[in-house]
């Protein structure tokens, strides 16, 4: 029995991130990675996960997704949007590098 009517989609959670403070992505970069709209550079180790949520599509392979929350050491907060399986992020090369030395700590803060 599928009960996909009543999950909440990656775009639902997208929309909802803005009012719980989670409106920023983290971009990823050779030297580090920013918040949007800031010219702080983190480093893995200054950041944090704070939540995962995980989309499988039931029909459709590239609507695999995972959303991270992301908090960093001077209290900004975001969030990282990527595809995995076969739609991973694979154009960024430093993606998986720089993910995996992410340490997660995760807090109840639901979006849902």
């Amino acid at each position: 029995m599928s009960t996909s009517k009543s999950m909440t989609t990656y775009s639902q959670v997208l929309n909802l991130l803005p009012e719980r403070g989670y409106g920023k992505e983290l971009n990823i970069n050779r030297a580090g990675a920013n918040f949007d709209g800031s010219d702080t550079l983190y480093k893995p180790e200054q950041l944090k996960i704070v939540k995962v949520y995980r989309f499988e599509g039931e029909s459709d392979p590239s609507d695999m997704a995972v959303i991270y929350l992301i908090h960093s050491e001077s209290d900004e907060k975001g969030y990282i949007l990527n595809a995995y399986g076969t739609y991973s992020d694979q154009d960024n090369p430093y993606y998986d590098e720089f993910i995996k030395r992410v340490p997660i700590e995760e807090i109840d803060d639901q979006i849902e």
